[in-house]
């Protein structure tokens, strides 16, 4: 089946390709041509009254054979080998020539269109002996109606003008063949390259999702687990502490749905649907506070209109960042800092918790053992074309720092990959 659409394919090209009809129909009216003239000439000069019969009738049947050939055993496309039938036509064509040029010498020069239709056709191992055959044929019969002296172009000319054209004829076919080689490899690259850019852009995507999905499920999941296990704990000896841990999971709970449905159909963080990114920063903030950590929002300067890009990761990053101090840092304070500036903008999230070592290996259980959260913030931040750094010290809290440049390579960051 996928040789037969090929083969389709090839011969729709043969028929569109203006240069392919030219060259087919200068020679169709060159083999007409000579096919008339030999048959005057054979009416005129070679005529002697013996076979005449026969040798009218074998012109009809070379003419008829070689106009049925184009029609019912049309050439093989460019690289594919000859078909059964066409093999045959050019046999039972090239039979009926050979026994004519044996009665009427006249129809020499008719080999000049079997000459092209087998190299055209055939691979060079066989079309070489078969133009050799015949033009032995043509100096054997131009030398048995020789009359007079020889005449040495009789013997030259013929394979000299078969030897060109042969020669000719083969290098365009091999040049042919390596231009669609290069042209098979070409299709073949590009077809590799968008797979590739296919693959990647799924990548992309899906890390892409399965941040958005640490930033805003995974943490909102987290933190009920926390509230309902501290109710668990103090469920008989304190019930309003209870009462307190479970109405804020609840809360919680309706904030993860609606970031749910939010992220189902947009992606976008659903506080920034109604506040600006300060007052999502602040709310984020204010929801965040509570027993044993509370948590500040500070403004500096005038934030103008940011990219939506930019504020969706300022503010997921900041809610990462805070899932991280309020799970890992046992910290009591925490600061949010934006910083608004003419040519950036950046967002500081420090703590008075326990801190980390950098450069250290993590430690077990922690959110960089994990390798969640803190890659998370990074991926973010190379997308929007900031910069994010870490500075920490056992005991001594942490301070995360993103700067995003406000320049029109962040303003016009392309959107995200689609699978």
């Amino acid at each position: 089946m996928r040789s037969g659409v090929r083969r389709v394919r090839h011969r729709r090209v043969k028929h569109t390709d203006p240069d392919e009809r030219w060259l087919v129909t200068i020679v169709h009216a060159a083999f007409f041509l000579l096919l008339g003239s030999s048959f005057a000439r054979f009416l005129t000069r070679d005529h002697d009254g013996t076979h005449t019969e026969w040798v009218v009738a074998l012109f009809t049947a070379f003419c008829l054979l070689y106009v049925l050939g184009r029609f019912l055993a049309p050439p093989p496309p460019p690289g594919s080998p000859p078909a059964r039938r066409h093999l045959i036509w050019l046999g039972s064509v090239s039979a009926v020539w050979i026994v004519l040029l044996a009665l009427a010498p006249s129809a020499t020069w008719c080999a000049m269109p079997l000459l092209f239709a087998g190299l055209h056709t055939l691979p060079p191992r066989i079309a070489v002996p078969l133009v050799a055959v015949l033009t032995a044929l043509v100096v054997v019969s131009e030398v048995r109606v020789n009359q007079g002296t020889l005449n040495p172009n009789m013997v030259v000319a013929p394979p000299a003008i078969a030897a060109v054209a042969t020669a000719v004829l083969v290098h365009l076919q091999r040049q042919a063949a390596r231009q669609r080689v290069l042209i098979d490899d070409l299709v073949r690259a590009r077809r590799d390259l968008a797979a590739t850019e296919r693959r990647a852009g799924v990548l992309a995507e899906r890390q892409r999702l399965a941040t958005e999905i640490h930033d805003t499920l995974a943490q909102g999941l987290s933190s009920q687990q926390m509230l309902l296990q501290a109710a668990e704990r103090v469920w008989r000896t304190d019930p309003d502490a209870a009462r307190g841990h479970v109405g804020k999971a609840a809360e919680i709970t309706t904030r993860s749905l609606a970031e749910a449905r939010r992220f189902v159909h947009d992606l976008a963080p659903a506080d920034l649907a109604e506040h600006s990114l300060p007052g999502a920063l602040g709310a984020l903030a204010e929801r965040e506070s509570g027993p044993g950590l509370t948590v500040e929002f500070r403004l500096d300067g005038a934030p103008g209109r940011l990219p939506e890009r930019v504020e969706a990761a300022l503010l997921r990053i900041a809610q990462g960042a805070l899932a991280n101090v309020r799970e890992h840092a046992a910290a009591t304070r925490a600061a949010l800092t934006l910083t608004c500036l003419d040519d950036q903008i950046s967002l500081d999230i420090a703590d008075n918790g326990r801190g980390f070592d950098v450069d250290g290996p993590p430690s077990p259980g922690s959110d960089r053992a994990r390798g969640h959260g803190l890659s998370a913030m990074r991926i973010r931040t190379r997308q929007s074309g900031g910069t994010l750094t870490v500075e920490s010290t056992p005991g001594e809290g942490t301070v995360l720092s993103v700067a995003v440049p406000l320049t029109p390579v962040v303003l016009d960051t392309p959107k995200e990959p689609v699978p």
